[in-house]
């Protein structure tokens, strides 16, 4: 099955209208790689621009949708609830504006005792627009998602 083809709520705890991704476009267990289209309609879309909490969350969501990937297809569990545990060297260069394409890119630096910390960055075509450091803490608890 090619990535793209996944249904994205299907690896997220989260529901619309607070889905920050759209799809999966490369996964393996150092880099998870997700895209977003910027839209109007977004909860974080503000005065034509995707906000810096819109792309924090972006990043996370991205985070999730590589454990949940993890869970569904390798694992064959359910969808855990992560949390941000904290937010490390965040640079934000410039907000995407409505209509540009985000490309997320997570890599996993390390995962120890329910805690994954990764390195992010956040491009629109060549142009990296934010930077971060993320830790995840994950719940034992799956999403009851229907």
């Amino acid at each position: 099955m090619e990535l793209t083809e996944i249904n994205i709520h299907d690896l997220l705890p989260q529901q619309e209208p607070f889905v920050m991704v759209d799809k999966l476009i490369h996964f393996d267990m150092e880099k998870t790689v997700t895209e977003t289209l910027v839209v109007t309609d977004n909860i974080f879309s503000e005065d034509g621009f995707f906000t810096p909490a819109g792309m924090i969350e972006n990043i996370a969501q991205t985070c999730a949708t590589r454990i949940g990937y993890i869970n569904k297809y390798i694992l064959k569990k359910g969808i855990q609830l992560g949390f941000i545990g904290a937010i490390k060297a965040l640079k934000i260069y410039r907000c995407p504006r409505v209509g540009e394409t985000v490309q997320t890119t997570i890599l996993t630096i390390e995962e120890i005792f329910g805690m994954t910390l990764v390195k992010a960055t956040v491009c629109v075509g060549d142009d990296i627009i934010a930077e971060a450091e993320m830790k995840i803490a994950l719940s034992e608890l799956e999403s009851k998602k229907e």
